[in-house]
Formats: structure tokens, C-alpha cells, sequence
């Protein structure tokens, strides 16, 4: 079994979901579910050729029971998370819109078509929420959104070893005030999720690939929308290199890739929805606000 593993090319890797959960880490393969016996994630995160190392895990352990949705952590322990703008043309136009007042309108227009794209801090491990863990509304915004983002998993040597789901949960009316805002707009104490899972692969997904965000408000939908990564402008490995200029991340780092789905302008979240993202081939990541 070691030596199929270490024949197979990073294209003939099974697909794989990395989970971090409250009884340890797991991975699921073609429908089975198996224990990993390395317990540090960190560590795990920086093992060389780690998608051939968990596929000889697949391979070689017997499989087990799924793990139970409320045991699912986010799959983040010391990591930082980092987030890309203006990455999409609709982010784009919802920047321009919403700091035209404040005289900033064309600084999203401006880093749209740039060569360096706007990079900027998200979130400490503990500002980011678990799946089903309720993310914050800052009492001092009015115009709070979800932003959903496929998030780049990324190791200490800059490589990306795969992808996972993010809410970069925004304000804004703080952002349009005034760009300088942004640290205030974006980073807060559970201003972030990620989840539910990361697929472990070194190839980006597919343009084809559907992003989808629901809202519900009281048991009813009341927002849905829906873009693909043939949408996004820059490419991941693009953003990574970048992140990673003149940079270090000892344990790796995640780093959000910009949101193609933005709600109306009379759209603001409240207390007790709950919002839900599904990228293809990684899962949903579901939040309630509080």
C-alpha cells in the first residue's frame, strides 16, 4: 500500500476532505471516513506532500464512523487569517457604491485593474467561529453582510494545499465611511468563519465551480445568490504569492480570495439568521448572527 502511494502523481490523488473535530482529525475519501494519527494540526498542515501522506492514511486504516455535525471544529488552530478584495467585478461595483460620499469610489476601481491586489489582516484563530457557532454583529454598524469566499489553506513554505470555506463577515457602512476604516469594518471578534472542512488538493477547483449563499430569516429565505470562480480575477496562486512577499507564516496561514455575491444595498443582516455557504466539492458552512 505505501509504495501505490508513493507512485501516484498529485493528479491521481483521491480527493480528500480534512476534518478537525472535538475527538480528533478525520478525513473523508470516496464516502469513507478515517482517523489520522497525527494529532498536532499544525504540524499536520506542514507535512510535505501531505496529500500523498493522507491518501496512504486512506489506504491504510480501517474506516470509521462519521463524525457527528456539533463535533466539527473550524479547521484552524494557530493559523492567521488573511483576505484578498476586490477580486470580483460585483465586489468591485458594491465598493464603488458604497464610498462614493466619502470620496473613495475609485480606489476599488483602481485596485480592481492593479497588478498588487488588496491584501489586508482578517482574524486571530480566536475571532474565527466554528460551523454552526454564531458570528458577531458590531453594535456600532447598521449595514453588516456576509461576504462568501473560497479561502486558500496554504503551509509555511507558501504552497497551497487546499481549500476550504469563508464568511469574511463585513460592515459596510464603516467601510464606505471612509477606506481607513477597513481594519474596524473587517476585523472583530467573530468577524470570521471557516469550514467545514478543507479539500486537500494543490490544483485550484475548477472556473465551473458554484459559490452559493443562502440567508434565512425566521425559517424563511431572505437572500439567495450565486457566482462561480470563473468570475475571479486573479488567480489563488497569485494572491498566495503576494500574501507571501517579503512575509513569513511559521504554521501556515488562510487566506480569503474575495466575495463575487453581495446583497442589495437595503440588505443588513440581523440576530437569528443564519447564513449558509456552499462552495462545490467542499461542503456548507452554516452561521448564526448574534
Amino acid at each position: 500500500m505505501t509504495r501505490v502511494a508513493r507512485r501516484k502523481t498529485p493528479s491521481s490523488l483521491p480527493t480528500m476532505l480534512l476534518f478537525r473535530t472535538t475527538s480528533g482529525i478525520v478525513i473523508q475519501n470516496a464516502g469513507t471516513w478515517h482517523a489520522v494519527p497525527e494529532t498536532n494540526w499544525d504540524a499536520l498542515l506542514d507535512v510535505a506532500g501531505l496529500a500523498a501522506y493522507l491518501a496512504q492514511v486512506a489506504a491504510s486504516s480501517p474506516a470509521i464512523d462519521a463524525p457527528a455535525t456539533d463535533s466539527i471544529l473550524a479547521p484552524i488552530v494557530s493559523q492567521e487569517v488573511w483576505a484578498a478584495g476586490v477580486t470580483y467585478f460585483r465586489s468591485r461595483t458594491a465598493r464603488m457604491e458604497e464610498s462614493k460620499d466619502a470620496g473613495g469610489g475609485s480606489f476599488y476601481d483602481r485596485v480592481y485593474a492593479a497588478e498588487r491586489p488588496e491584501i489586508f489582516f482578517k482574524a486571530t484563530p480566536q475571532r474565527v467561529a466554528n460551523p454552526n457557532q454564531p458570528m458577531h454583529l458590531r453594535g456600532d454598524s447598521k449595514w453588516m453582510v456576509p461576504e462568501p469566499e473560497l479561502t486558500l489553506c496554504i503551509n509555511s513554505r507558501g504552497e497551497i494545499i487546499g481549500y476550504t470555506v469563508g464568511n469574511d463577515l463585513s460592515c459596510r457602512d464603516i467601510e464606505g465611511e471612509n477606506p481607513l476604516y477597513l481594519p474596524q469594518a473587517k476585523c472583530f471578534k467573530l468577524c470570521a468563519a471557516l469550514g467545514p472542512a478543507i479539500l486537500i488538493q494543490t490544483e485550484p477547483p475548477a472556473p465551473a465551480t458554484r459559490i452559493h449563499l443562502q440567508i434565512d430569516r425566521a425559517g424563511v429565505p431572505a437572500f439567495e445568490g450565486e457566482t462561480t470562480l470563473s468570475q475571479l480575477k486573479r488567480t489563488p496562486s497569485e494572491l498566495a504569492g503576494f500574501l507571501f512577499r517579503d512575509n513569513t507564516f511559521p504554521t501556515g496561514t488562510f487566506l480569503m480570495t474575495g466575495t463575487g455575491i453581495v446583497p442589495g444595498d437595503e440588505f443588513t443582516l440581523q440576530s437569528g439568521d443564519i447564513v449558509s455557504i456552499t462552495i462545490d466539492g467542499i461542503g456548507t458552512l452554516a452561521n448564526p448572527m448574534a
